[in-house]
């Protein structure tokens, strides 16, 4: 007999092809299993870790869902198209970008150099340039397509240390999305961006000890209203809310997940 208690849910991204770019671990690990679990095939792309990359795409395959891990990095434009190709001859379309790949290098304003430079914008802005720049054509001949930008509360100007670097790249992300939400927005194309704060990831232990990690935590839930640090699935979640037709008349916007941190720099400074 039908338990009446339960609500049907039908899969959100049923028989939907998405990429995710960065999905070998963390906030795009976390993304591509969930878009899977919601009825999407997916694209594991990943810049050097080939073993955890296609640990992904096996759990992905576990449920049922066609997967394949491709290497590209991102801020090479060759290796992206490279890789836009592979999927539409693996697919035959595309209709969810999940541009998740980043990096941080932590610097000062007098430590910077312009190799580091090149390379935080290389990857955070460049790169999700290139990945939309070669998948919006094919969005565009079907007029259906979900571009999703990672960006951070770094690019709203919080007073953490060390972003010198990593903020401008994400701040570009962020008007990035908003002019091509309106230039793709006639082919019914949404672009969005989701700005995290601080997030339970091994990017974000990068370089830091233990005792670092501990007092960094205990910081940050101080200033976060509810008292946490953020999970991948998290993001995830925001992630699967815009690549699904349940946010088809949002576009253009960056979407805060952050816990209520109230860390930040005012505007009148």
């Amino acid at each position: 007999m039908y338990d009446y208690t339960e609500t049907y849910k039908p899969m959100r991204l049923k028989d939907k092809v998405s990429i995710v770019t960065g999905a070998s671990r963390g906030i795009g690990r976390a993304i591509a299993l969930t878009f899977a679990k919601e009825g999407s095939h997916v694209v594991v792309n990943y810049s050097k870790s080939r073993s955890k990359a296609d640990e992904v795409a096996s759990d992905i395959g576990r449920m049922r869902r066609r997967a394949t891990a491709i290497q590209a990095n991102v801020a090479n434009k060759d290796e992206v198209v490279k890789m836009v190709d592979e999927t539409i001859r693996e697919f035959g379309k595309i209709d969810v970008l999940a541009n998740n790949a980043g990096i941080i290098i932590r610097k000062g304003v007098f430590d910077a150099s312009k190799d580091e430079w090149e390379m935080v914008l290389g990857v955070n802005f460049l790169g999700t340039y290139h990945c939309i720049q070669a998948v919006a054509p094919h969005m565009i001949r079907q007029r259906y397509g979900k571009i999703i930008n990672m960006s951070s509360v770094a690019s709203i100007g919080n007073t953490v240390g060390g972003q010198v670097l990593y903020a401008p790249s994400k701040a570009a992300v962020n008007i990035l999305t908003r002019k091509l939400a309106h230039e793709l927005g006639p082919y019914n194309i949404n672009v969005n961006a989701i700005a995290p704060g601080a997030v339970r990831t091994e990017m974000a232990s990068v370089g830091r000890s233990e005792e670092e990690l501990k007092k960094i935590r205990e910081t940050t839930m101080s200033l976060t209203a509810l008292r946490r640090m953020g999970e991948p699935q998290d993001i995830a979640n925001a992630a699967l809310f815009l690549a699904s037709d349940e946010s088809s008349f949002i576009t253009g916007q960056v979407i805060v997940v952050d816990g209520g941190r109230f860390d930040f720099l005012s505007h009148s400074l």
